[in-house]
């Protein structure tokens, strides 16, 4: 079995029972310090990778993200689930050959979202929606991955935050083939719960990018996956722009107090591989 076999298999094992957080790391420290905290297995996310390169989220072409994802799928053992956005293109047959690609980088799993990117008109087509997801998961049945997908609507993210329109996409989504639904940016435990139980028995993600659940509280409610986004990017970020922002106005640097010791966990981490 190879090493991208044996974290599939990894990957598909958390989706069975119990609930499971798996954070976004946006880079390899990052991502081998999660690692390292014991998580079972960790996500990429577009927007951390994009801000990385001085972007926004979505700022990343195709060639960026494969690259991106073979990195981080290689800096772990750990299962790595990719972002991937929309699939880089709006044609079912080209969103097919994009994932093909992305399934040769040594990802475990990978989303594909429902959002067009047009503020007019924020959500493709229903119709075009499910037969996207259609050839994902036919393009990971080529692949012989097994590469676990995930199909995710995003009316909450987009400013359509109709439940009934969510839930109609993922049941249709989870009948073309995904096997695991998310719709990034309910808040309420109640909207949780009513997406678990419209699509049972297939597991859920949920996104967690403000303090409205507890762990405990969502496997509860019956969610199988906890994500957050790039929100660990983001409280990275605002450290860094506290800090900054203290030295270019007032001069001063009280913010380099209670450090973390950076190069001693990552030396701890490398020299324990070694000695593994």
């Amino acid at each position: 079995m190879s090493h991208q076999e044996d974290r599939v298999s990894a990957f598909r094992e958390l989706h069975e029972t119990g609930c499971f957080v798996m954070p976004n790391p946006w880079d390899v420290g990052s991502a081998q310090v999660l690692a390292q905290l014991g998580f079972p297995a960790l996500a990429t996310t577009s927007a951390g990778f994009a801000w990385t390169l001085g972007r926004p989220d979505n700022g990343v072409n195709l060639d960026e993200m494969l690259a991106h994802l073979a990195t981080i799928a290689a800096a772990v053992d750990l299962p790595v689930n990719a972002d991937f956005e929309g699939g880089f293109a709006l044609e079912p047959d080209q969103v097919a050959v994009n994932v093909g690609r992305a399934c040769e980088t040594g990802i475990a799993g990978l989303s594909i979202e429902d959002s067009s990117g047009d503020s007019s008109d924020p959500l493709i087509d229903f119709d075009l929606a499910v037969a996207r997801v259609t050839a994902a998961r036919q393009a990971i049945g080529e692949s012989r991955t097994g590469v676990l997908l995930t199909a995710r609507s995003e009316g909450f993210v987009v400013g359509r935050p109709d439940l009934a329109e969510t839930i109609r996409r993922l049941q249709a989504f989870a009948e073309a083939g995904a096997d695991c639904l998310y719709a990034p940016r309910i808040t309420t435990a109640d909207e949780v719960s009513a997406i678990v139980t419209a699509v049972a028995p297939k597991p859920v993600n949920v996104l967690i990018n403000a303090p409205f659940l507890t762990v405990t509280e969502a496997a509860a409610l019956g969610v199988r996956r906890i994500s957050v986004g790039g929100t660990l990017a983001r409280a990275a970020w605002g450290g860094f722009l506290q800090v900054a922002h203290e030295i270019a106005e007032d001069g001063t640097f009280s913010g380099f107090q209670n450090l973390p010791d950076v190069d001693a966990r990552l030396r701890h981490i490398h020299d324990g591989s070694a000695k593994g």
